[in-house]
């Protein structure tokens, strides 16, 4: 089957992820480096945790004039603002397109979604595999022409089964995962390869309504609202860094049936704006917490 190429809009920019002991003038700092160098700056956003006394900063801008070569600005900018005040930085350009795995078991609807958008053009990124622990979707992989791979996992083999993984995902150049209502718990050894790198979607704010019918539970409660999470994979279960949240209204007129529905829902637009956003290199994970730009 004709693969399905998605429409892309082509940009050439460096994106600057920032965070440090926060003193004056650190805005100004960056933003001289970048003036100074005939970078047009396209995007600033700022943060200050005064708590815990941490500056953020994400800063995009065009590369066409830029007075420093591509694969020079993080040694410059390192060495003259970057080590003098202690910053952790990530400098990601606009033409190195993600490479993302999709991980699904048995439901489709956040796949189909995700591979809507992908089609559409919506996200600059490329998906070279999905893996699952069933065949079912395996249809709906080749539909869109991608090479699915399927790993049945039980508890006997799961060691040698995440190990092969693995290897497929490093074999493909694989940059991130997103567990697209993939039911399978990942072993905290799998997790530790992939820091901040692997995107989960689940039902209800977190913690909340645990167990295999969520919405049975939250049925019998009797819920005024629903929601979905989405965050970053850790050891810890469902415990990692939260990307995005929402929720919808429900009342006592709503069946089971349409708690699913309306969670469903959720789960697509809270899990597609969580990849859209890691993608725009918008997402800075500190500890376990995230700031998320505007």
């Amino acid at each position: 089957m004709k693969t399905i190429k998605p429409l892309r809009e082509k940009k050439n920019t460096a994106m600057l992820l920032i965070h440090c002991p926060d003193r004056q003038g650190i805005l100004a700092t960056v933003t001289e480096f970048l003036n100074k160098n005939r970078g047009n700056i396209l995007y600033l956003d700022q943060h200050v945790d005064r708590q815990e006394k941490i500056f953020y900063m994400r800063v995009e801008w065009e590369l066409e004039n830029f007075a420093i070569p591509s694969d020079k600005i993080g040694e410059y900018f390192d060495t003259l603002i970057g080590t003098p005040l202690q910053m952790n930085w990530k400098i990601y350009f606009s033409d190195a397109v993600p490479r993302m795995a999709l991980f699904v078991s048995k439901m489709p609807h956040c796949l189909f979604d995700i591979l809507a958008r992908y089609t559409a053009g919506e996200w600059d990124v490329e998906i070279p595999l999905i893996i699952s622990n069933h065949e079912k979707l395996q249809p709906v992989a080749e539909r869109f022409g991608i090479d699915f791979y399927y790993f049945p996992i039980n508890k006997e083999n799961k060691e040698e089964q995440e190990a092969a993984e693995i290897r497929l995902l490093k074999e493909n150049n694989i940059d991130f995962m997103v567990l697209a209502r993939y039911m399978q718990i990942l072993s905290a050894d799998f997790v530790k390869q992939f820091p901040n790198k692997i995107i989960n979607i689940h039902h209800s704010f977190l913690p909340a309504f645990a167990g295999a019918k969520p919405y049975h539970a939250a049925h019998e409660r009797g819920v005024k609202i629903i929601g979905a999470t989405s965050h970053y994979v850790t050891s810890d279960l469902d415990a990692g860094p939260i990307i995005e949240q929402d929720v919808t209204r429900c009342s006592h007129v709503d069946t089971i049936e349409k708690l699913i529905r309306k969670g469903r829902d959720l789960e697509k637009i809270v899990l597609s704006q969580a990849v859209y956003k890691h993608l725009q290199r918008k997402v800075l994970v500190y500890n376990n917490r995230t700031v998320v730009f505007n």
